[in-house]
């Protein structure tokens, strides 16, 4: 039976639905992302050449880079900073390694493993809100349940809200305590894609579990932990929510001394309590830029940790 031939009109039509469709089925994603992430970073970065003050209805004045210039003499926004890399520091480190353990754990034969995988996803979906609330009372001073179980180990109360190192602790406890187990999913599923035959050949070596744990598993799931080393690093240099409800009230100043205040929680003072939209344009895409950095730092240094030990 002989094929019937396409005219040449639709030919044409054939190729271009073959060349376009692709382009059609993601243009729905670039739209929103240039209405929603596009658009507001552009804007963003012209209002911080502004001298924008919100309650100005709309009046403004272009003023450059007077706003960068001020933030970089700005020593809260250098407090600012500083607590955000305390935190990031206390949060990240010990949740990777925490969620590394779990998935190592949760990767064995256990009874109700499937109950236990989603056991250690349900602190990430429970509300943020809910969650700092139940922290900050179990960090109360006077009494919070950290404090009591400190009484009973001979140790004096601390005031949790009220020094630096206290504070940053408290709050990295939080952070970490929600995103372990979705990390450690993660792990997990990279976990479940090597190849068991290495295990089994490591068996036969005569290899225990710690030396196949940090001889295989490890090095095969490198991509993966550079993967949320740097997600974790995004995350921790925005942390916003925890600190704000950390201190047990709606002012963004991060505690009496600001002894808790993260970048972005200066960022939402200057723009929601100040009304000063120029400045806190300028922190933010002063912020985006420190993310960035951290985030290549972070990428290249895990690679080439990665390269020296292959």
């Amino acid at each position: 039976m002989a094929i019937p031939q396409l005219t040449a009109p639709r030919a044409r039509l054939s190729r271009l639905d073959t060349l376009g469709s692709p382009y059609l089925y993601i243009l729905p994603f670039f739209l929103l992302f240039g209405a929603f992430g596009l658009f507001p970073l552009i804007y963003t970065g012209y209002v911080s050449f502004n001298d924008w003050n919100l309650l100005d209805a709309g009046e403004h004045q272009w003023v450059g880079l007077a706003n960068y210039r001020e933030l970089l003499h700005d020593p809260y926004f250098w407090n600012a900073l500083g607590n955000t890399l305390s935190i990031w520091v206390l949060s990240t480190v010990p949740q990777l390694l925490a969620a590394l353990w779990i998935a190592h754990l949760l990767n064995h034969r256990l009874r109700a493993r499937t109950s236990l995988r989603m056991g250690v996803l349900l602190p990430n979906i429970t509300s943020i809100v809910a969650v700092t609330i139940v922290f900050t009372q179990m960090f109360g001073r006077d009494f919070g349940m950290i404090n009591w179980l400190l009484g009973l180990a001979g140790a004096g109360p601390v005031d949790w809200q009220a020094n630096t190192w206290s504070s940053h602790l408290a709050i990295s406890v939080i952070v970490a305590w929600r995103w372990t187990g979705y990390n450690a999913l993660i792990y997990l599923a990279s976990m479940q894609a090597i190849p068991h035959d290495l295990y089994e050949a490591a068996e036969l070596d005569g290899a225990s579990t710690g030396q196949q744990f940090w001889r295989i598993t490890v090095p095969q799931l490198r991509p993966t932990i550079i993967f949320t080393a740097v997600i974790s690093t995004i995350g921790g240099l925005q942390i916003m929510a925890e600190p704000l409800l950390f201190a047990g009230s709606s002012t963004p100043t991060g505690g009496s001394d600001r002894q808790f205040q993260t970048a972005a929680l200066f960022m939402y003072e200057q723009g929601f309590r100040e009304f000063r939209f120029g400045y806190a344009s300028a922190i933010a895409w002063t912020l985006c830029l420190v993310i960035a950095v951290f985030a290549i730092a972070n990428f290249l240094l895990t690679r080439r940790i990665a390269n020296d030990e292959e």
